[in-house]
């Protein structure tokens, strides 16, 4: 097995020196990942911040301590963050982190051999609210071509990609990433969700942010990853889909949930809903990365503060072990809320099992 998956990533690196784009050879580093039957494992702002109340500082520039790598010797081989404020211009996203130190912990992880992700959770150009204000459904028509938001939200993109060009590595040359906007549009808890705007409303808005990036700027280094929320069928999952030239990658967002956390029976009943409904879903992206041709990924996953000692194997490795995906993401660790994480840290309940976990012959971490 493991004479088999050295061959396998030395005939990927291989192949990756014949491709002539930034996001070719990313693609290829995630195909091959997914031929060898193993999962990448990612987390979200792991440089940035921990669950012990640590933040990365004005001046601090330590980009190899993470929650993950202190309870297990490794660090997620995905890293994710989120660029929400980048559109207006400003020094922090809206978790309160230094654009600066994003780019120096993203530029740092792909060095290492590791794969960036971003989420987008941009303001409301319309309201002047969040991601979240939905009192409107004009906004997505509003920043459409002919929309009265419509050259303010250019702005904003510009913006975006102006903070996207200063992601290059040593050698000056872009690096690859992975971008994920109006993401979990089957829900309406964002402005450009489902009962806010029509689906050739969406399409449109994902075909515009598309050609600004991709066409107007070149940018050659993008994967574009599509992330409807859980559950849906293959029909609803389409249903908004802006068409296989705009998208890379099939993905979605999934969550456990229990109300009651102290109810050992309700705690069983949650595990396994989110194991059957898991492989639903994986079930329905499997059967369309084959007809599209993409690869799949379980973009946003977890389970708030993990009451469950054997989380990690018991549950989420038990839901995923079976299917072809590429990467999976489990949300942030954050510093001033100790009740919301969804990775391991030193001293949680499940940190043995992660230990296991990140130590399985199928999840791949960045030192592996």
């Amino acid at each position: 097995m493991k004479k088999t998956l050295i061959l396998t990533t030395a005939v990927c690196m291989l192949m990756s020196c014949t491709t002539t784009t930034p996001r070719e050879q990313l693609m290829e580093q995630l195909s091959c990942v997914t031929e060898s039957s193993r999962i990448l494992y990612g987390h979200q702002d792991s440089y940035l911040y921990g669950h012990d109340g640590w933040k990365l500082g004005v001046e601090q520039s330590d980009y190899d301590k993470s929650d993950i790598k202190d309870v297990c010797g490794k660090h997620a081989a995905v890293f994710g963050t989120d660029l929400g404020m980048i559109e207006l211009g400003v020094d922090l996203s809206l978790d309160g982190n230094s654009f600066h130190h994003i780019r120096e912990a993203a530029i740092n992880h792909h060095s290492k051999g590791g794969i960036v992700t971003f989420s987008w959770h941009l303001r409301n150009p319309l309201t002047g609210g969040d991601s979240w204000d939905v009192s409107s459904d004009k906004v997505v028509e509003s920043v459409l071509e002919g929309g009265q938001k419509h050259e303010e939200f250019m702005s904003w993109l510009k913006n975006l990609a102006d903070y996207f060009d200063t992601f290059v590595d040593a050698n000056g040359e872009r690096i690859p990433f992975i971008f994920r906007p109006w993401h979990e549009h089957t829900g309406s808890w964002f402005w450009w969700g489902e009962k806010l705007c029509s689906a050739e409303q969406y399409k449109a808005l994902w075909v515009m942010t598309w050609n600004y990036l991709s066409v107007e700027r070149a940018m050659d280094n993008i994967l574009w990853a599509y992330s409807p929320g859980a559950q849906v069928d293959a029909e609803k999952y389409v249903e908004r889909y802006p068409g296989d030239e705009y998208v890379d990658i099939l993905g979605y967002d999934k969550y456990q949930s229990c109300r009651d956390k102290e109810d050992s029976e309700a705690m069983a009943k949650a595990k396994e809903k989110y194991i059957r409904e898991t492989k639903e879903q994986l079930e329905v992206l499997t059967q369309l990365g084959k007809e599209h041709g993409k690869l799949i990924a379980i973009t946003e996953t977890g389970f708030e503060s993990i009451p469950d000692a054997t989380w990690w194997t018991g549950t989420l490795l038990e839901a995923i072990k079976d299917y072809p995906i590429c990467y999976v993401l489990t949300w942030r660790n954050a510093y001033d809320q100790p009740q919301h994480f969804y990775g391991p840290y030193p001293g949680a309940l499940c940190a043995d099992d992660f230990v296991t976990f990140a130590n399985d012959p199928k999840i791949v971490m960045l030192e592996d």
